[in-house]
C-alpha cells in the first residue's frame, strides 16, 4: 500500500482528539497527491464518503482496551471497538464533502489528527453504510 495524500487538520493531540468524527471534529482538508486527482472527477459537494487512513501514531501490539479510554468500561478486544490501536491501524472515516479545490477536498466529522496518510477513499452506499 502507498498513501494517496495525508489529513490537514487542527487536531495534533490524539489524547484531545474527538473519539468519533460526529463529537465536535473541526473541518479538515485531504490533500490528495497529483498522480490521483482524475478519481475525484466524479466527487461533489455534499456527498458522503468513506476515508480510509493509516493510524500512523496508533499502537500495534493492543488487542484488549477500555472503550473509549475509559478505565470504567469493561475491558474488550480490540475487534469489537473502534480503538485506534490495533495490529493493523486502519481508519474508517464517513464524512461529508463540503469543498473541492484541485486535489484537496475539504470534509465534516473527520476525527483523524493531522498528517494522518489517506489510504483511499469510497463512496458511500445507501442504505448499506449506515
Amino acid at each position: 500500500m502507498r498513501p494517496i495524500g495525508r489529513v490537514e487538520s487542527p487536531l495534533d493531540d490524539r489524547d484531545a482528539a474527538p473519539k468519533q468524527g460526529t463529537e465536535g471534529s473541526p473541518v479538515a482538508r485531504l490533500v490528495l497527491d497529483a498522480a490521483v486527482a482524475d478519481g475525484m472527477r466524479d466527487l461533489r459537494v455534499g456527498a458522503e464518503i468513506i476515508v480510509v487512513t493509516w493510524l500512523d501514531r496508533a499502537r500495534r501490539d493492543v488487542l484488549a482496551v477500555h472503550p473509549r479510554d475509559d478505565r470504567s468500561n469493561p475491558e474488550r478486544g480490540v475487534f469489537s471497538t473502534r480503538s485506534a490501536d490495533r495490529p493493523n491501524p486502519i481508519g474508517l472515516h464517513r464524512v461529508t464533502i463540503s469543498a473541492i479545490t484541485g486535489s484537496t477536498i475539504e470534509v465534516h466529522d473527520l476525527e483523524a489528527l493531522d498528517g494522518t496518510p489517506v489510504l483511499d477513499l469510497k463512496p458511500v452506499l445507501h442504505p448499506f453504510d449506515r
